[in-house]
């Protein structure tokens, strides 16, 4: 597990032969370093370095091989912790370096070149840039880096440059009990009303009970429905991945919708729509809706509000398979053109600054299918969003 190690140390040119590794080895098998980061560092020093003016370029590597590590004293367990084999398994790369590694050039080229791996590949690699491994520029695998890849084996992102994910991810729902900090956005929304009494009789009419008894000579107490927003509202939020960035805005978003919103539905997407939904992210994978279901049910009278920051690789808005999840039969777009087709008071709020909009093709590509009616996540942009909504 040591190896990229090894390597690193020779790339920067400390001489260490194999036999003072396998030193290092036998004196990590006979525990000599007790689990402590700053003990496995005076270990290393003493086994691989055999001159004082390679000290400097042995810290330099240590520090990048092993980075993110605090110098832990000791680590109570009888294993190598579990942390250390983490680390070890990352590709920390220079922006410079990032720069110089090309993508293989398209959806189809890297899916293409993934069922070729599959079939070809026999065992474990770790370091390299062809076969599905670790901690190497290869377009397959996880903990490394490739401007254009196929994320396999790994807990959470970490370059966000994925453009599919092969592993079962698991995200928490948005909580409507959220507390909100602030008022602002309950009152954007209270732009979008539409005010009706349906229902059962149970508020006193205090106009008509006195203009009644008037009339009558007796008490003549009149009922009414209570008065409450009429708007019909469907909530769409993009959950997970980069999203996790601004999941504060999105609970507070959901906490003054529901109390302002008395018909609502919510259902989760991630990155773009496609033809399943769900309600509950730790079910996600068991109880997904279709979403063809979704637009059978409610009709043409809702209004549609997508809550996403619309950064994703536009292969998942175009390509049929582009989607990061799944294998999508009909691209993201189709189903975008299906929502808007059919309900025509739709908005999108991006929590990403607006002023960062044309830096990310695929917000681009978004506000294009939603007709020009994306707006920021701000006060003032929900105030726009809500008269659009009320045209």
């Amino acid at each position: 597990m040591f190896i990229s190690f090894f390597s690193e140390l020779k790339a920067a040119g400390v001489p260490v032969s194999l036999r003072e590794y396998l030193t290092l080895m036998e004196a990590l098998d006979n525990d000599l370093a007790e689990k402590s980061v700053e003990d496995f560092y005076y270990l290393a020093r003493l086994c691989l370095v055999k001159d004082e003016s390679n000290l400097d370029k042995f810290d330099r590597v240590f520090g990048q091989v092993f980075k993110g590590l605090d110098l832990l004293s000791e680590v109570p367990t009888e294993d190598i912790p579990e942390e250390w084999l983490r680390r070890l398994a990352e590709k920390h790369l220079s922006e410079k370096e990032k720069a110089q590694i090309e993508a293989l050039g398209g959806f189809d080229k890297l899916m293409e070149t993934l069922r070729e791996r599959l079939k070809e590949q026999q065992k474990r690699h770790q370091g390299g840039n062809k076969w599905i491994g670790t901690a190497g520029m290869s377009p397959f695998g996880a903990y490394g880096y490739n401007p254009e890849g196929v994320r396999i084996g790994q807990h959470e992102s970490r370059h966000r440059r994925a453009v599919k994910v092969w592993d079962k991810r698991d995200f928490k729902d948005l909580d409507d009990n959220q507390l909100l900090g602030t008022r602002n956005i309950q009152v954007a929304l209270k732009r979008l009303r539409n005010f009706a009494r349906t229902g059962a009789a149970d508020e006193l009419d205090l106009d008509d009970t006195i203009r009644s008894t008037a009339h009558k000579g007796l008490l003549d107490i009149k009922m009414r429905p209570e008065r409450h927003n009429a708007v019909k509202v469907l909530l769409f939020f993009d959950i997970g991945g980069s999203m996790d960035d601004h999941i504060r805005i999105c609970e507070e978003l959901f906490s003054a919708a529901r109390s302002e919103f008395k018909v609502m539905e919510h259902f989760y997407f991630h990155n773009c729509l496609y033809e399943y939904v769900w309600r509950e992210n730790r079910r996600r994978h068991t109880e997904r809706i279709p979403t063809m279901d979704v637009l059978h049910k409610y009709p043409a009278d809702y209004k549609i509000i997508f809550v996403g920051d619309a950064s994703m690789s536009p292969y998942e808005i175009a390509y049929p398979g582009g989607s990061v999840e799944h294998w999508n039969e009909e691209a993201g777009a189709t189903w975008m053109q299906r929502v808007t087709g059919l309900y025509k008071s739709a908005v999108w709020l991006n929590p990403v600054r607006e002023e960062h909009w044309n830096y990310t093709h695929s917000i681009e590509m978004l506000n294009e299918l939603m007709e020009r009616r994306m707006f920021p996540m701000t006060v003032e942009g929900l105030s726009d969003a809500m008269k659009e909504l009320a045209r």
